[in-house]
Parts: C-alpha cells; sequence; structure tokens
C-alpha cells in the first residue's frame, strides 16, 4: 500500500481559508453506497433517521500560538529576538512541549516574554521540540494565555493569513467545554443551534466523547509504504455514560455517525479490545487504512482532506479506495471547498453483511 495511492490533485484555489457563514450554509456531498448528492448542512437531517446517534467531540481548542521575545541576559547585542510558539501538550510535571521557531535561537534556562503577565523558561530541547516551564498555573495561566495567544489555525491557512479575532469564534465548535486540543475537529465546525435543534426534532441522538486533538494531525506521512508510517498520539476519553448511550443505540439498531475523524478514531479505539464499545481513557496512536475492521462506526460526516495524508486514509477504509477516489473527484469537479474550514461529506458506506444492517433510508 503506497503513500501515492491516496495522492490527487487540487487545485489551490479550493482550499479554505474562512468557513461559510452561516456555519449551516456550508456544502454537504452524501456518499450513500454508489450515489453522490450535492446538498447543504442545513439538510443533513434528510439523509439521518430517528435512532441515528452523532458522536461529537467536545474538546476546546487553545490559543496556543503565542509571540513573544527571548531575553538573554548579560549578553551585550543579544538580548531581545522575535520567537514564534505553538504550544503541543501540557506534561505531568507542569511544563508544556512546544513547537518554537527559531529553536535554536533559545538557550536552555532562558526566558521567553509574550505579554506583561505570561512569560515562561526553557528547560529542555528534545527532538526538534522544547519544553516550557510557565510563570502561571492554573486559571492564571489560561487567563493570560486567552488574552496573549492567537488561535494555532492549520499550516495552509497560517500560510495565507494571520490568525485574527474571528477565528476564535470560527475556529471552535458551539459545544467545546474540555479544553486542550491545538486543532479544531474541523467537521464539527458546520453545527449551529438551528441544525442541532433540527436533528433532536428529527429523533437523532449526541454523544460528547473528548479527543483532545494535537499539531501532529498536521504531520506529513513521509514514508513510502504507508503501513509502517506511526501516528502522533492524542489522549481522549469515552466516559462510562458515553459508552452505555453509544452501546444502547446499536443494541436498538440505530447507526453510529461519528462527526469528524477524531471523534471516530477515539471510539474504534475504546472497542479494540472486545469489539464492543467500552469506557476508556489514555493516549490513542490508531492508525487506520485499507484494511481496517470497524466495529463501531455506520457512517462518518467529515471535511475534505489532504492529499497523501492519514485521513485520506482512513476515508479510504470506511468508503474504499476506489470510491474515495471517485468521490473526490467530484467534489474537485464541483468546486467544494476544502480542508479545516471547508465543505463537508457524510460518508455512508454500503452495507457490511457481516454486520447488522445499517442501510440509509431518506
Amino acid at each position: 500500500m503506497k503513500l501515492t495511492d491516496f495522492d490527487f490533485d487540487l487545485p489551490q484555489t479550493l482550499i479554505a481559508t474562512r468557513p461559510a457563514r452561516p456555519r449551516r450554509s456550508a456544502r454537504l456531498l452524501v456518499a450513500q453506497g454508489e450515489v453522490i448528492h450535492d446538498a447543504r448542512v442545513t439538510d443533513l437531517g434528510h439523509w439521518l433517521r430517528p435512532g441515528d446517534r452523532l458522536v461529537l467531540n467536545d474538546t476546546k481548542v487553545i490559543p496556543a500560538r503565542l509571540s513573544g521575545r527571548r531575553h538573554r541576559h548579560g549578553a551585550p547585542g543579544e538580548g531581545a529576538a522575535k520567537i514564534e510558539v505553538t504550544l503541543l501538550e501540557p506534561g505531568a510535571d507542569g511544563t508544556w512541549s512546544a513547537l518554537i521557531k527559531p529553536l535554536r535561537k533559545v538557550r536552555e534556562g532562558e526566558d521567553i516574554v509574550f505579554s506583561d503577565a505570561l512569560s515562561a523558561v526553557l528547560v529542555a530541547k528534545d527532538e526538534g521540540q522544547g519544553r516550557l516551564r510557565f510563570n502561571l498555573t492554573g486559571d492564571d495561566f489560561d487567563a493570560a494565555l486567552d488574552a496573549a495567544g492567537a488561535m494555532p489555525l492549520p499550516p495552509y491557512i497560517a500560510a495565507k493569513r494571520p490568525a485574527d479575532a474571528q477565528d476564535r469564534e470560527d475556529y471552535q465548535t458551539v459545544w467545546a467545554r474540555n479544553a486542550g486540543a491545538v486543532a479544531a475537529p474541523t467537521a464539527s465546525l458546520h453545527f449551529d443551534e438551528v441544525v442541532l435543534d433540527d436533528l433532536r426534532a428529527r429523533g437523532v441522538t449526541f454523544t460528547h466523547v473528548t479527543l483532545h486533538v494535537g499539531a501532529g494531525t498536521f504531520l506529513p506521512v513521509k514514508v513510502e509504504d504507508v503501513t509502517s508510517h506511526k501516528m502522533h498520539a492524542e489522549w481522549g476519553e469515552v466516559s462510562a455514560q458515553a459508552a452505555a448511550e453509544i452501546a444502547e443505540t446499536r443494541a436498538a439498531g440505530g447507526r453510529i455517525i461519528p462527526v469528524g475523524t477524531t471523534a471516530l478514531r477515539l471510539i474504534e479505539t475504546a472497542a479494540r479490545a472486545t469489539g464492543d464499545i467500552v469506557p476508556w481513557q489514555g493516549d490513542t496512536d490508531i492508525f487506520i487504512y485499507p484494511g481496517f475492521e470497524f466495529r463501531v462506526t455506520d457512517a462518518l460526516m467529515t471535511n475534505f482532506h489532504l492529499p497523501k495524508s492519514t485521513l485520506m486514509m482512513l476515508v479510504s477504509a470506511l468508503m474504499g479506495p476506489d470510491e474515495i477516489r471517485r468521490i473526490y473527484a467530484h467534489a474537485v469537479a464541483q468546486g467544494y471547498r476544502f480542508f479545516s474550514y471547508g465543505d463537508a461529506s457524510l460518508l455512508i458506506p454500503a452495507p457490511n453483511p457481516d454486520r447488522r444492517d445499517t442501510s440509509a433510508t431518506d
């Protein structure tokens, strides 16, 4: 299975740098078996049925991108230098791992000042990353970070424009509540209260899980044999309540439809041991590519992904590589907008004869 198997031509003009407004006005490609429909997110309820359950990732994106100045003491002419920092994840000892540019210009023990309230000391360097200890903790740190930080837009957007105040709203789901992500679960960005109320009225139910999306989600695959790729680990939790809700829906014949690849990866992680969904908490580095056995997922709502990415491999595993190539060719030809701020797709694979009937009805 080669990396080139997941490549396709994508015009740069189709890469979205701002989301649709309102959120629900984004386009929705529905792939149902061999049929492709062009719709809008406002139409989502038409493709779901009473008893279906959407699984939503309730992680909250922190303003993890910081701009500061390195301060070096006692070295004339070398005192200050501009330093860009993207926080990755907190450690058990209270420090943060971070991408630091330029890392070579900061020495261990030096201060980086981000604002009058917020600064950090570089305590270690390891494999191209730094580890920072901030001057604040707890609520004080959260408040100072919120004031000094910017939303960590994906590289393909950040290369075109800087993050601004509008991204504070745009790059956050309406149900975000557990802070810790440095990237958004972007399929969820299409939902607003209008869509949620419509789905509730149709008998669709919701379950919240948490997966703190890391910056590693944007790392390219660098090996030609994709099966040898090592996924980044991300922390997640499926609570006892969430597992019970999903199990109940499956027992009643309803479909389990994660909103986003992050929610999908998490619930499939929680079902690896026994084949049934169970409460789970920890770091997952599950890698889903063609040949993967889905144990919980019946369909998926997701955005359109980068060529040769692990997410292209995931959707190829769900729908089949040939079918995904056909779907993406349709999306490009019809001018769908791609990536984090782009349009959405609802992928409903053909029924698996080895599982209960999951065929769709309109």
